[in-house]
């Protein structure tokens, strides 16, 4: 399995980012995937989960209405459209594979990615 995070950036307060997660060695179709971020100095925060179907979307409360995740099953891959993204969105974010197929969301996770670094600053 292998988890390819990208779309690192730097952008200004308000600014918008998309992070890609391409997937492989799993039948990407049936899993749901997650994005979780660490920001400096702090521990890790669950961000946004799509469910294997892409039939169910979640959000952490911070991130809604801002954020949204979603998945192309012919791509194997999965994204976190950012938008209105503030100086706290500073992270590095990690996307997550479900550690069960065909799941409701439990923030279970059997892989993850490298990560990527969001840095929102004026």
């Amino acid at each position: 399995v292998q988890l390819v995070e990208s779309g690192a950036g730097l952008v200004q307060p308000g600014g918008s980012l998309r992070l890609s997660c391409a997937a492989s060695g799993f039948t990407f179709d049936d899993y749901g995937m997650s994005w979780v971020r660490q920001a400096p100095g702090k521990g890790l925060e669950w961000v946004s989960t799509i469910s294997w179907n892409g039939g169910g979307t979640y959000y952490a409360e911070s991130m809604k209405g801002r954020f949204t995740i979603s998945k192309d099953n012919a791509k194997n891959t999965v994204y976190l459209q950012m938008n209105s993204l503030k100086p706290e969105d500073t992270a590095v974010y990690y996307c997550a594979k479900d550690s069960v197929a065909y799941s409701d969301p439990m923030n279970e996770y059997d892989y993850w990615g490298q990560g990527t670094q969001v840095t929102v600053s004026s």
